[in-house]
């Protein structure tokens, strides 16, 4: 490997070192160490973070998008270190890597661009009414400013696209907030190596150096003492359900209760109406089998569920078993997520009700696909079925009839997306459907998977509890930025007073 890791925590742009270290699990080679993050190293993040929002918080919107720009540039130029360390931590092929990375790097440019216009800011002007009666009228504006200090903590699963230069990471900046990220003990190199990249950035644009800290590894206690800072204002996070309900828990607790904005769980179901399957069953297992298995599964949008009516069931239970029987084992991010994923195929599999349509043997790190079958009367008996398996496992369920395909739909929690398969036959089942997916999911789709998240204008990644902790949130897309934003209105303030934004409504 031709990058070496530093191993040091990044705050305030300088490296530090702690007593403690870590070391990587990469798939081959020799592991690398890491300085393990401590709660001394968060509070002297979380204050430099402070000291800078006084002067970050309060540049243009011009020097913002050139920083994103920067940072997206920074990035790139170090593509080949992040794929190579990438690589061996994870496992993802380089294709995939490279995919994240663009990714990342676009939404970065993406976010430069929506700031660039005033549109997020939500500008309101109701001008002064001094002759109005009974009472005159005041002059009014408001627009929205950012929050202070933001958390972050890095995702298991993506890398780079929701990890150190994330989603979470990008949005906030845009808005004005410096960040402390806590990276992922899955990929520390590659965290690493995004977080020099921001931090030659902050030098290059000239900013306070704590627009941006990077806080490694770490136990509970590291995590604890980020959320509960006096001085982070609000927290961005992707992870399991219990990691990030004990965080935001956490969050509510603070003698100042701040906003946790999780994205935890989700099943992500697909409901095949009947004229759909009758059409083309086949290409539905097919199809299925191939979003169900895509990165071993380990995708927050997986479509785990398949609720098909019960003597429509079999025919497209056996086109996914042809397709899945073809995929072979995938390894798997982290050993601790191929142990989960065993776990939990394991107590699917032990439920009263459930039948197993194809199973096979997964060890150590890697993962095989597993499929299901559960009727309609026992999935709606027993709601530990709702519960993500992170993997590529699959279970169908099948209605009795029509009106029991609804009830079903009522029965989930929410979700970060609900999926449709019909035909123009089904479009009045469809109607009855799509009030109930409207109040369950955050992005609704019909004859597609969800398996791949856009990022732009449009996009909801986020749904009601337990898919995020707040339903009117998304954590991808420009629509993101309103998490790290809260309105401000001026009354009577003189335009010389005023921010520059303001005096041109």
């Amino acid at each position: 490997m031709s990058y070496t890791p530093h191993g040091s925590h990044l705050i305030a742009g300088e490296k530090v070192q702690s007593d403690e270290s870590f070391s990587s699990a990469p798939i081959s080679g020799p592991a690398n160490t890491f300085s393990k993050g401590t709660p001394d190293l968060v509070a002297k993040a979380c204050e430099a973070a402070e000291d800078a929002f006084w002067s970050y918080g309060y540049t243009s919107r011009e020097e913002r998008a050139a920083f994103l720009e920067c940072i997206a540039d920074e990035i790139e130029a170090r593509a080949t270190e992040i794929t190579e360390i990438g690589s061996l931590e994870t496992g993802l092929p380089e294709g995939r890597l490279q995919g994240e990375r663009g990714r990342t790097t676009g939404q970065l440019r993406l976010f430069a661009s929506h700031i660039r216009t005033t549109d997020f800011l939500d500008l309101r002007h109701d001008e002064a009414l001094p002759d109005r009666q009974p009472l005159p009228r005041p002059d009014l504006r408001m627009m929205q400013r950012p929050i202070g200090p933001v958390a972050v903590f890095g995702a298991s699963n993506f890398p780079l696209a929701f990890s150190v230069g994330g989603g979470d990471t990008a949005s906030a900046l845009a808005a004005g907030c410096p960040v402390v990220v806590k990276g992922h003990s899955a990929h520390p190199g590659t965290g690493e190596i995004v977080g020099d990249a921001i931090t030659a950035a902050v030098k290059k644009c000239g900013l306070h150096p704590g627009v941006f800290s990077l806080v490694q590894g770490g136990g509970r206690d590291v995590g604890t003492a980020l959320v509960q800072h006096p001085l982070i204002k609000a927290v961005g996070f992707t992870g399991s359900l219990w990691g990030g309900r004990a965080l935001y828990d956490l969050c509510a607790a603070r003698p100042e209760p701040i906003p946790f904005f999780g994205e935890l769980g989700s099943v992500n179901p697909m409901f095949l109406l009947p004229e759909a399957v009758a059409a083309r069953s086949e290409d539905l297992g097919k199809g299925w089998a191939g979003s169900l298995t895509m990165g071993a599964g380990q995708f927050c949008t997986n479509p785990g569920l398949a609720i098909i009516l019960e003597d429509q069931a079999q025919a497209v239970a056996d086109a996914a078993i042809a397709a899945l029987g073809s995929v072979g084992a995938q390894l798997m991010l982290t050993n601790s997520m191929a142990n989960t994923y065993r776990e939990g195929v394991w107590a699917i599999a032990q439920t009263t009700g459930v039948r197993e349509l194809l199973t096979s043997m997964c060890d150590q790190r890697n993962a095989t696909p597993y499929l299901f079958m559960v009727s309609g009367d026992d999935w709606l008996s027993n709601a530990k079925l709702q519960e993500e398996v992170f993997g590529p496992m699959g279970v169908i369920v099948t209605a009795r009839d029509v009106d029991q395909m609804l009830t079903i739909a009522k029965s989930f929690e929410g979700q970060l997306t609900a999926t449709m398969h019909m035909d123009e036959g089904d479009t009045a089942l469809a109607r009855q459907l799509m009030p109930i997916l409207e109040r369950k999911a955050g992005r609704i789709l019909v004859n597609g998977y969800p398996t791949g998240v856009e990022v732009c204008d449009t996009m909801v990644h986020g749904g009601p509890y337990p898919a995020s902790t707040n339903f009117g949130a998304t954590s991808v897309g420009t629509l993101s930025i309103r998490r790290f934003l809260r309105p401000v209105c001026y009354q009577n303030i003189p335009l010389g007073v005023l921010p520059e934004d303001a005096q041109d409504i």
